[in-house]
């Protein structure tokens, strides 16, 4: 873990009320894996003492991005910054994505603004010569990501509610397209939507699934205990035994909807 005042090279709305923030942190950039998270100081002075999680979005030699949603006081404060700046980071945190030595072929899930974390695990695992299919599914065409964003290679499923764009339809209608030909599944998205894979169980044919839960976190480091769940093999903290977890091992009954702001 590094704490590091990383200069901004960008900070751009790339969808409505979501930013794309570019840091030039080596320092952590050599440490990250997908699926982990940095802590980071939004605001200054005493009244917004604590640091907000926000998932590592892509790797580079030099630095790392994140993609965030303005739900408050300190990412509206975060969005104001421009290149040039300095941004207080502490990282990286968290147990990543692990792509199994036998997979050749991953399925992503992406709800929403879940294609936080799912980008640098995409642009990882096509590194090391691993097939990616992505499923990306919002409201309608206005909230998608913007594919020229996205690793390149990809080139994603897309649903939208409204028909907007790609399948009408959420994104757990086509996932049993998809599922024969994976050897693992990472999901990223809102809770709604891991209940109703949760849901689903042997259509997915029980695939080894990976999922990024979003919870609020105090500390990142364990100490606040806020973000403690519930699981098959006892409580756990998201921010030290996760973020990622096994799907089959979470108690989704039991896992509580996060405050705005949560990591995804």
């Amino acid at each position: 873990m590094k704490l590091v005042n990383a200069p901004i090279i960008s900070n751009t709305e790339v969808l409505p009320n979501i930013y794309l923030l570019q840091a030039r942190a080596p320092e952590i950039a050599g440490l990250a894996h997908p699926g982990q998270y940095v802590m980071v100081r939004c605001g200054e002075g005493y009244d917004m003492p604590l640091r907000r999680p926000l998932g590592i979005h892509r790797i580079s030699k030099d630095g790392i991005s994140l993609l965030y949603t303005v739900v408050g006081r300190g990412t509206a404060w975060l969005s104001q910054r421009k290149a040039g700046e300095h941004v207080d980071l502490f990282g990286p945190l968290g147990k990543g994505f692990e792509i199994y030595p036998s997979s050749r072929n991953l399925l992503l899930v992406a709800g929403g603004v879940g294609i936080a974390p799912l980008a640098a695990l995409a642009e990882h695992a096509i590194a090391k010569g691993v097939k990616v299919r992505l499923v990306i599914g919002e409201k309608n065409a206005a909230k998608i990501y913007p594919e020229h964003l996205l690793p390149s290679g990809i080139k994603p499923v897309i649903t939208t509610e409204d028909g907007s764009l790609g399948q009408k339809g959420v994104v757990t209608d086509v996932l049993p397209q998809f599922i024969t030909q994976a050897d693992q599944v990472f999901v990223c998205g809102p809770l709604p939507m891991y209940r109703e894979i949760a849901k689903m169980g042997k259509k997915l044919g029980n695939k080894p699934t990976q999922v990024l839960l979003e919870t609020v976190m105090g500390c990142g480091v364990g100490a606040c205990l806020s973000c403690s769940i519930e699981t098959k093999s006892g409580r756990k903290l998201v921010c030290k035994d996760g973020p990622v977890f096994e799907f089959s091992d979470i108690l989704w009954d039991k896992i509580a909807a996060p405050a705005s702001g949560g990591r995804c």
